[in-house]
């Protein structure tokens, strides 16, 4: 009965915001800016349509994803293999590899939003950022220090960006108007943009957090429900202050350079501290993807009943050689991106049909909570939008060997 559900505690509240978060900031990396810039550039006011499909799309797909993995206690390479024995490993094969490539260019990232702040040469401000992000799962209280940090961290990214948004002076009318009456749509960009919002190991990242904060069963489905559309919500907030951030300058009619567009553009905005701002939102986003990105590669190869203590070394090593890897390269491998964003695509049509088949056939594994019709068409109509990403996907794999 809902009335003798026993309320969440202090813990267990801060631990469910820090799985929003972590969902949240894990999508907002270093691709994520230069993805919202380029597009932004490419179609003006007419990108406010592709962000509103995108953020509705996202809502359908993590409505379904933390509903099956929160209801049950299960994570999802442990459902996959309950379904079909060996898919589930599959699975955490593919987000282990695309894990560990993206977090080298997260690394990356850092030690460019290093520079940007203090003029710090990439390499070490990518170093001490990775240093950063292992401390926080050497703290004693790991889990606390990994809530705290990426709420934090997300507000900040909010704030600064939302101050650029408005010194830029966007004409927003024209942004609402498109949202609705777009003068250019792009399936191309839109599905892009869903990809880089929830593609790989960040559909996972604010589910997982969410099994190991105890915030589980039928019970919280209310708790489970409100914090994935908040944790999407989250996302599109700062997608759109950064839209309308670039939007201001790009319909002022400057022209920006093409190496750097959003920092061009930051600093076109605010002048010299827009610059260091942009500094801070880019080393921002990249750490928490670093630490986002870690987190769950890791806990696709652990179980629930591996000690905390160890699945964190396990993930600070991930960190650290992530870090190795970019100090050897100093820079983001250009193919294995390419790769690992096939990769991605077709994790998530393949992941996603495993959380719908429970959702629909396997009521066994939910406690014998009855799943809701409406949730499932909604969750079947957007999976079948991640099999046109799949296909191009295949298609940037098979350019790539081509």
């Amino acid at each position: 009965m809902a009335g003798t559900l026993e309320p969440l505690g202090d813990k267990r509240r801060g631990a469910l915001l820090g799985a929003m978060f972590l969902m949240a900031t894990s999508a907002v990396g270093p691709g994520f800016i230069v993805q919202t810039t380029s597009f932004t550039v490419q179609l003006g006011a007419a990108l406010a349509f592709a962000i509103l499909v995108s953020i509705l799309v996202d809502i359908a797909i993590q409505l379904n994803v933390w509903r099956v993995i929160g209801v049950s206690g299960r994570r999802a390479q442990e459902l996959g293999n309950a379904v079909f024995p060996g898919i589930g490993w599959l699975l955490a094969v593919l987000i282990f590899f695309g894990g560990m490539v993206f977090n080298i260019g997260n690394v990356a990232g850092s030690g460019l939003g290093a520079n940007a702040m203090f003029g710090a040469d990439p390499k070490l401000g990518g170093i001490v950022s990775a240093l950063v992000a292992i401390a926080v799962f050497l703290i004693r209280r790991a889990g606390a220090a990994l809530d705290r940090i990426v709420v934090v961290l997300g507000a900040v990214m909010i704030v600064l960006t939302g101050y650029v948004a408005i010194v830029s002076q966007p004409p927003v009318g024209l942004a609402i108007r498109n949202a609705v009456i777009p003068e250019q749509v792009d399936f191309l960009i839109i599905t892009t943009l869903i990809g880089g919002t929830i593609g790989g190991y960040i559909t996972y990242a604010g589910a997982h957090r969410m099994l190991d904060s105890g915030v589980t069963g039928p019970k919280r489905v209310g708790e489970i429900s409100r914090s994935s559309v908040l944790g999407i919500l989250v996302t599109g907030v700062i997608r759109v202050l950064l839209f309308l951030a670039i939007f201001g300058v790009v319909a002022g009619g400057a022209v920006l350079a093409e190496e750097n567009q959003a920092a061009d553009a930051f600093r076109i905005a605010a002048g010299e501290l827009g610059l260091r701002v942009f500094g801070i939102i880019l080393w921002a986003a990249s750490i928490t993807s670093v630490i986002g990105a870690a987190y769950t590669s890791i806990s696709f190869v652990t179980s629930s009943a591996t000690s905390e203590r160890r699945r964190n070394l396990y993930t600070c090593g991930f960190i650290a050689v992530s870090a190795c890897v970019f100090l050897l390269l100093g820079q983001a491998p250009t193919t294995l991106l390419i790769m690992a964003g096939g990769i991605n695509g077709l994790i998530l049509p393949i992941g996603f049909a495993i959380i719908l088949w429970v959702a629909w056939r396997r009521r066994d594994l939910l406690g014998g909570y009855v799943y809701p019709t409406w949730l499932l068409v909604l969750g079947v109509l957007a999976w079948l939008l991640t099999l046109f990403l799949g296909y191009q996907s295949l298609g940037g794999l098979g350019r790539l060997w081509g």
